[in-house]
């Protein structure tokens, strides 16, 4: 990898849950056609790795964004971090030392810092026991009952409060695609 060259992870929201359905192999080659190098899906959910010397997440997310939609027909919202973020965002995670049930801490990805006012509304659905800590572009998330399949705590949840878009991790798919981007 050229010195230049930045490691991202792109994540895709809502890819091949419901009705949004996209091989892998297909966004493999659509990043590497946009230009990007080494590129490497995680799972089968819209997680893709990748090099550039490109250094705007923004604009990153806008190319891939803007070839699926060109190239598929799909619509799929694309929020990129960098490996040094992710890393950063493993080890500012207030639950990871608490829990050791990785299916029961997540990260909500947001495309933007959300407003602070709504930020301070932000609750947990009515009975639902759920503790999370907004960090930025980020949410922090601990099901300390279960994980994240019965919880009505979802990306369209965050969105509505939020005003931004969001996209969910597991535990262990944010360090896997940590590990991925690293160096």
């Amino acid at each position: 990898m050229a010195e230049d060259t930045t490691r991202y992870a792109a994540l895709l929201r809502g890819v091949n849950v419901g009705s949004t359905r996209l091989a892998m192999a297909d966004l493999r080659r659509l990043v590497a056609d946009l230009g990007h190098t080494d590129v490497r899906t995680y799972l089968q959910s819209g997680n893709v790795v990748f090099g550039s010397p490109v250094t705007d997440p923004v604009e990153l997310a806008r190319g891939i964004e803007r070839v699926l939609a060109d190239e598929l027909g799909l619509r799929v919202p694309v929020l990129v971090r960098s490996g040094a973020e992710l890393a950063a965002v493993t080890t500012a995670s207030p639950y990871a030392k608490q829990q050791d049930d990785p299916t029961r801490l997540l990260v909500a990805f947001l495309s933007a810092p959300p407003p602070a006012a709504r930020v301070a509304e932000l609750t947990a659905p009515t009975g639902e026991n759920v503790e999370y800590t907004v960090d930025g572009r980020e949410i922090h998330l601990h099901f300390p009952d279960g994980g994240y399949g019965r919880t009505k705590f979802t990306n369209t949840h965050l969105e509505k409060k939020l005003g931004v878009v969001a996209t969910t991790r597991n535990w262990k798919s944010v360090c896997a695609l940590r590990d991925l981007t690293a160096g």
